[in-house]
């Protein structure tokens, strides 16, 4: 057997990251073979526990079949050499219309009796992350709004019909800026959610508003990806027309703002989806360092043209009255108190990592945390971060479950640390905004169950049901987690394991539950091609639905 190729890894802005393996449809079922004209049981089993006890739905989508044990958490293949995409920020699944499969009744054979696996079409995941969710999704509409507003304010301010934008180019290149971090900030996010949830979590709100809400928070990534490209925009005008008249300005001005244009144009293209799906690491370091020494010289931009004398062509020492008066100044100010805070709160923590498997492990930490938070992690707070759901019963301990899926998460198995580096100031996702519907259908396939836990160890205004599809939940997750989700009521819980009842449908039972369920909205979390499967199926049935998109 070939050993597994090694593949990129990819993450939303969030710095939310999982492995990349393009393979065929993880949800497809397979066209079953028919033998002799007969067909098989209509029902198939949902494996509460391995003990023996099962709960039985019927259904027509599903033959039953032994599949091994895989660490492959997420995907729902059953090649033992797979491996888990470790989504953990969630966001609106984009709009893809997709045929319904038509599925014929099997008949049941034994390990030995069954025919080799039909051979599948291989997809590209990055085509399904990036090309394969619409040419209108919210994001990008987002993206496209912001960026023409930055262009008709261009055209105004060249054109002379707006004379404060040409005076002030340097000033809408900067203000892009703090919109785009403002799209990132953790801190300003988590209070965002909050005040969401606080205000439309209401039953008389109508749910279209909570839906198209909730398209908003999860697809801000289309702001800050607008503004970032504007903020070049304006900068690269702002330059030319500084240029023109360079008699002026300084060359240690003109100096500084060509080199905070390169550093942005670096971030730019380092953020290029390209990019980031085969260069992330890249990607994040050259975001995180490019930015902090862009920063650097943009407060330098600030101090240099404020206090240059065009007349004498000397700089004053007296800044401080203008400073206070100077609009660049203040946004500087709100840009830098914003990328700080995530990093004041860094603290080296003691933790206690457990294996239930060598496919995952379970890290514990002390004191509680509301459901629908999430938090980061790192041995190496400068070099990377990694982003999990955070699992709690908001008392006194909170952990983490992490599929071993890429070095970091692979080292928590083989190397188990003491202390690891967090951000005491964690952010709120998808999961958060649960609390603002009133009955809510949770869908997860692997790890991706971490996001939602909090959810059955806490009191939550919403009504929660979950779905949940994993191979070998014993044996990879561990009884702790499986024990969590046995004392949630049984009613609202449906249990897959594939690795006694094989590979299911799993947005035709999704939709199927949801109906059952009467769920307002369905949140799923699995692999791109899984959740957008599952999203546009429950959308095409007429239930709201979201799920993560590549830029959150």
């Amino acid at each position: 057997m070939k050993s597994p190729e090694k593949f990129p890894r990819f993450s939303s802005c969030r710095g939310v990251a999982f492995e990349i393996k393009p393979h065929s449809d993880p949800f497809a079922v397979p066209t079953p073979l028919v033998v002799d004209g007969r067909c098989g049981s209509n029902r198939f089993w949902l494996p509460w526990n391995q003990d023996g006890s099962f709960r039985a739905y019927p259904s027509d989508s599903l033959g039953r079949s032994m599949s091994r044990i895989s660490s492959h958490f997420c995907d729902l293949d059953i090649d033992e050499n797979d491996f888990e995409d470790d989504l953990k920020d969630l966001e609106q699944g984009g709009v893809h219309e997709e045929k319904e499969q038509k599925l014929v009744p099997v008949s049941f054979t034994s390990k030995r009796e069954q025919p080799a696996k039909v051979a599948r079409q291989l997809e590209s995941r990055l085509s399904i992350i990036l090309l394969d969710q619409g040419p209108f999704t919210v994001y990008k509409r987002l993206f496209t709004v912001c960026l023409l507003l930055n262009i008709i304010g261009l055209v105004l301010a060249a054109t002379g019909h707006f004379p404060y934008a040409r005076r002030k180019a340097a000033l809408f290149s900067i203000g892009n800026i703090l919109a785009l971090t403002l799209c990132r900030s953790e801190a300003f996010l988590r209070v965002v959610f909050w005040l969401a949830v606080k205000v439309l979590g209401q039953s008389w709100v109508p749910l279209g508003l909570k839906t198209a809400t909730t398209s908003l928070l999860q697809s801000l990534g289309g702001i800050h990806s607008g503004c970032g490209v504007s903020s070049v925009a304006w900068l690269v005008y702002a330059l030319v027309l500084t240029l023109e008249d360079r008699e002026n300005t300084s060359p240690e001005i003109i100096s500084v703002a060509f080199t905070i244009l390169a550093l942005l144009c670096l971030s730019s293209l380092a953020a290029f989806p390209l990019v980031r799906h085969l260069h992330h690491n890249v990607f994040e370091r050259t975001h995180r360092f490019a930015g902090w020494t862009a920063l650097t010289l943009l407060w330098a931009f600030v101090l240099l043209t404020i206090s240059y004398d065009p007349k004498s062509k000397s700089y004053s020492n007296q800044l401080g009255s203008r400073l206070m008066k100077q609009q660049e100044f203040w946004f500087t100010l709100a840009i830098t108190a914003l990328i700080i805070i995530p990093w004041v709160t860094v603290r080296r923590v003691p933790v206690k990592v457990s294996a239930p498997s060598g496919h995952a492990s379970i890290i514990k930490f002390e004191g509680g945390v509301k459901a629908g938070i999430l938090g980061r992690i790192s041995r190496s707070p400068l070099s990377e971060w990694h982003a999990f759901g955070i699992i709690s019963d908001g008392k006194t301990e909170h952990m983490m479950l992490a599929g071993a899926v890429g070095d970091f998460t692979k080292s928590l198995v083989s190397d188990p640390p003491s202390h690891l580096w967090v951000r005491q100031v964690h952010f709120a996702g998808l999961p958060y905004l649960i609390n603002m519907y009133d009955k809510v259908m949770m869908v997860a396939t692997g790890s991706g169950i971490c996001v939602f836990l909090s959810f059955l160890l806490q009191p939550c205004s919403a009504d929660v049901c979950l779905v949940w599809v994993a191979k070998g939940i014993e044996h990879n997750f561990g009884r702790e987690i499986k024990e969590i989700v046995n004392r949630y009521p049984k009613d609202k819980v449906i249990v897959h394991d594939t690795a006694v009842s094989g590979r299911p449908d799993i947005a035709q039972l999704s939709v199927d539950a949801a109906k059952n369920w009467g769920a307002q909205v369905v949140i799923v979390t699995s692999n791109p091609q899984g959740s957008r499967d599952v999203v546009n199926a429950c959308k095409d049935a007429g239930i709201p639905a979201f799920g993560p998109i590549w830029d959150s």
